[in-house]
């Protein structure tokens, strides 16, 4: 890995992936206007898929930590994600809580690899507590919550914890082969994505809805087209490739750049409201990931 800073090309890059992400919940709400969470689910991946897996060989490392990315970060992130969409959680407020995966990260690394929280990790953690109380205060009394619902809000959790679990894995396929191909490792882990989520709509979604997608509008499909190929090949393939020749503490707070796009995108294309509560954990949650993230690098300076 280089220890030199980021050139302008890298810097591009970076900033790339911020946009692609950023944007990529709002359309998500594009395309479930025409799709099943499992349909995008399985579309997605499709579109992720191909042509690429008929031209890059598999990467050189075991088929199970394919398999566990592939269903950690396909169905369980993104699944959970869209059903969350789709029962009650704005593009805005996702963008924001999806980035809990940083604690969720924390957690999971304590329990799993005996990893240790570093102080700005642990006073992130609390502060990240406290943002979610801050949502969950949105579901007491009358006064609700804008267009988000308590299980929504639950399932875009439970989806930030599913990423948590592809990074875990993610990190341990990066200390246990060097010179793996990140374009390889996506496009092979996006097709373990394709069954379950095929298998999952066929086996929930009613009948009356089954077929959908077959009358689904051009806007959806180009929706699609963007979640599989801009937001998941190019963007994972850029993010990993930045990761691969750069420190973690240097590529990873750019990704505080995604919930601003997030909730300005959803605020301004669809309109969203977020309500005082919801302002409140949005500040806690960045001010969060602010602490973890450039915590650590003030520090080494």
């Amino acid at each position: 890995m280089q220890a030199n800073s980021l050139t302008g090309r890298d810097l591009a890059a970076a900033l790339t992936v911020v946009v692609l992400w950023g944007v990529n919940f709002v359309v998500m709400k594009f395309a479930l206007r025409d799709f099943t969470p499992f349909q995008l689910g399985t579309a997605r991946y499709v579109f992720a898929v191909l042509p690429l897996v008929l031209l890059i060989r598999p990467p050189q490392i075991a088929w199970k930590w394919i398999v566990f990315y592939g269903l950690f970060q396909g169905v369980g992130q993104f699944g959970i994600l869209f059903l969350a969409l789709k029962v009650g959680m704005t593009a805005a407020l996702a963008s924001v809580l999806q980035q809990t995966q940083v604690f969720w990260t924390a957690l999971f690394g304590f329990v799993l690899l005996q990893e240790r929280a570093s102080r700005p990790l642990q006073a992130g953690l609390v502060l990240a507590a406290l943002g979610l109380a801050c949502f969950a205060l949105n579901y007491v009394g009358t006064d609700g919550a804008g267009a988000t619902t308590p299980l929504g809000f639950v399932l875009t959790l439970c989806a930030a914890a599913m990423w948590a679990m592809s990074n875990i894995v993610a990190r341990r396929v990066q200390q246990t082969y060097k010179d793996y191909s990140p374009l390889a490792f996506v496009v092979w882990s996006s097709l373990v994505a394709v069954l379950p989520f095929a298998a999952l709509s066929w086996a929930f979604d009613p009948e009356a809805v089954r077929w959908q997608w077959v009358e689904a509008r051009a806007s959806s499909w180009a929706a699609v087209a963007y979640l599989g190929w801009a937001a998941t090949i190019l963007g994972y393939g850029l993010w990993t490739n930045l990761l691969k020749r750069h420190p973690a503490n240097r590529v990873a707070p750019f990704s505080l750049g995604v919930p601003v796009v997030g909730l300005a995108t959803g605020m301004l294309v669809l309109g969203e409201v977020i309500t005082p509560w919801q302002w409140a954990g949005i500040a806690l949650v960045v001010g969060a990931l602010a602490c973890v993230m450039l915590g650590g690098l003030i520090k080494r300076r």
